[in-house]
């Protein structure tokens, strides 16, 4: 019997219904799954194997709508991670509640369940999504070691195509492979993150132990050296290179610093949002800028400091592509002495003379609920430098 055979039993309204036949549902199941645990086990991006775990079922079900929703931590929610076909937009983002879902109580069964009309199926609570146009549906758990991952919705538009138990059959099993595939990538992930860390820690310990280390000696030798040169403008050269080398130390410093700290996950402390907000304002300003960070800034910044730091940035940023007219500027955080300060320094035009201000003024505002201060400042050379600090501490 080939996978289009017809089963004599059922006719829908526009004749009879193909399915597989029962070898081949298995085989396709099967080979569903190899695909989805390879994708995840290889780095496959979630959000692309979310969508290859709906559009296998959608295939091989042959169903209008698919919606696959995953566990809220401990909030006892369903998130809807990915919707697609028929009323897909009904599902798309939004909260589904343990009780009170058609996909909730499926979660709270720990198995299939099916209905027959999912526009008035009576496990659909006031409040919660309900699909105008559909009939049939299933939902099944994603059941894995650590629990109930998630739930996958699948529905039909054919009120006399129902689901059979030959269909919903490997239904559980596929689901559940793919659970224990995205646990997997978990733990794997999370070596791969203490893996990291550790590397980090190491390379910190080399650079301050090795590299920091001997470019102090190396300062300190040139410095002896000074007195037994005569000549004025070679003094003034080693001495450039003096400050040449403290200020390497100082980068390297602030590197050790970005390598051992970490606020919560990766990429989320504040040196990574500075250099993001500094990436995203690229495309407005024409040019990238140049960008120092020193000092404790992901250990010590507090939540609000930090907030206000992103702002002010962006505020700056903007001001620069919207008035300055610059062909490069550089950003400074450090956080010295009990204070953060964030500089912006441009070489445009200058601040123009009756301009609007209210930028300035946020930025202000900003600093002064915090117990800081904004100065601007045109410099001799050119351009404008805007910088807005405030103390670690509430005064």
């Amino acid at each position: 019997m080939s996978e289009q055979s017809v089963s004599p039993d059922r006719r829908g309204p526009s004749g009879p219904i193909r399915r597989p036949d029962p070898p081949r549902f298995t085989e396709r199941w099967l080979e569903a799954n190899a695909d989805i645990t390879a994708g995840l086990l290889s780095g496959l991006e979630e959000p692309a194997v979310l969508e290859m775990i709906v559009d296998r079922a959608r295939r091989i079900l042959r169903t209008d709508l698919g919606v696959l929703a995953l566990a809220e931590g401990d909030t006892g929610l369903l998130r809807v991670a990915l919707a697609s076909g028929k009323e897909a937009e009904t599902y798309q983002g939004v909260l589904l509640p343990r009780h009170g879902s058609f996909a909730g109580a499926a979660a709270e069964a720990r198995k299939p369940l099916t209905s027959t009309d999912l526009s008035r199926d009576p496990r659909i609570a006031a409040g919660s999504p309900r699909a105008r146009t559909l009939g049939p549906a299933v939902a099944v758990p994603m059941v894995a070691e650590e629990g109930v991952r998630g739930v996958l919705l699948l529905a039909r538009s054919d009120p006399l195509d129902v689901f059979t138990e030959v269909e919903t059959g490997p239904l559980l099993a596929f689901a559940g492979q793919a659970a224990i595939a995205m646990e997997l990538a978990d733990r794997r992930r999370d070596a791969e993150q203490i893996a990291l860390l550790k590397d980090r820690d190491r390379i910190a310990r080399d650079l301050h132990d090795l590299a920091i280390q001997r470019l102090f000696a190396t300062g300190i030798s040139v410095q002896s050296a000074l007195r037994f040169v005569e000549h004025e403008e070679a003094r003034a050269r080693l001495l450039r290179a003096v400050d040449d080398l403290d200020e390497t130390i100082r980068i390297i410093r602030s590197t050790i610093f970005g390598l051992r700290a970490g606020r919560g996950r990766e990429g989320s402390g504040l040196r990574a949002q500075v250099v993001r907000g500094v990436e995203d304002a690229v495309p407005a300003l024409g040019f990238t800028p140049s960008v120092r960070l020193e000092g404790l800034i992901d250990t010590d910044v507090p939540e609000d400091v930090a907030d206000a730091v992103q702002a002010v940035l962006g505020e700056a940023l903007a001001n620069v592509a919207r008035h300055a007219r610059a062909s490069a500027a550089e950003v400074v955080l450090s956080v010295t002495d009990g204070t953060a300060t964030l500089s912006v320094r441009d070489d445009g035009v200058g601040m123009p003379r009756g301009g609007r201000r209210s930028g300035l003024a946020n930025l202000a505002d900003r600093a002064e609920k915090l117990g800081g201060r904004l100065s601007v400042a045109a410099p001799r050379e050119g351009g404008t430098c805007v910088t807005w600090s405030a103390p670690l501490t509430r005064r």
